[in-house]
């Protein structure tokens, strides 16, 4: 088996699986996933599965969370007080927002229970938590 070098830009069709069979993301009926070796544009244990293939290789893995998104963080899960929420915001469970940290950076949260004074946010990545299994294709290398 080839380990691909570091720097090689790699083309690969997948499909994302979480542990009970549901699809969260695929390639099918589209591009194949363009990235790089070593750049850190997907998550760790994909890459490095990807890195030991072969071209015309098809194998399926499983990534734990650690190598993935990560534990789901319970402080990542916070109140916000409802006079500090803007008014065109939709109080819905379920429904996403973005926030901003002090530094500008957007990143998205989700609402998971509307109070009577604040909003509960959980501004953990959708998949964090979760072991995920890929079905992957290596197109080219």
């Amino acid at each position: 088996m080839s380990k691909i070098a570091e720097g090689t830009q790699v083309s690969v069709h997948y499909t994302g699986k979480l542990a009970d069979g549901t699809v969260f993301d695929s390639s099918e009926g589209r591009e194949p996933l363009t990235f790089t070796i070593g750049q850190k544009q997907v998550i760790p244990g994909f890459e490095e599965a990807v890195a030991e293939m072969e071209v015309g290789e098809k194998k399926t893995i499983t990534i734990p969370c650690e190598q993935a998104y990560g534990p789901k963080r319970e402080d990542m899960i916070i109140d916000i007080p409802l006079e500090t929420v803007p008014e065109d915001i939709p109080r819905e469970v379920g429904q996403q927002i973005l926030l901003r940290s002090p530094e500008g950076q957007e990143f998205p949260a989700f609402i998971v229970e509307v109070k009577e004074d604040a909003l509960t946010i959980d501004a953990n990545h959708p998949l964090a938590g979760e072991d995920l299994v890929f079905e992957i294709e290596l197109v080219s290398a």
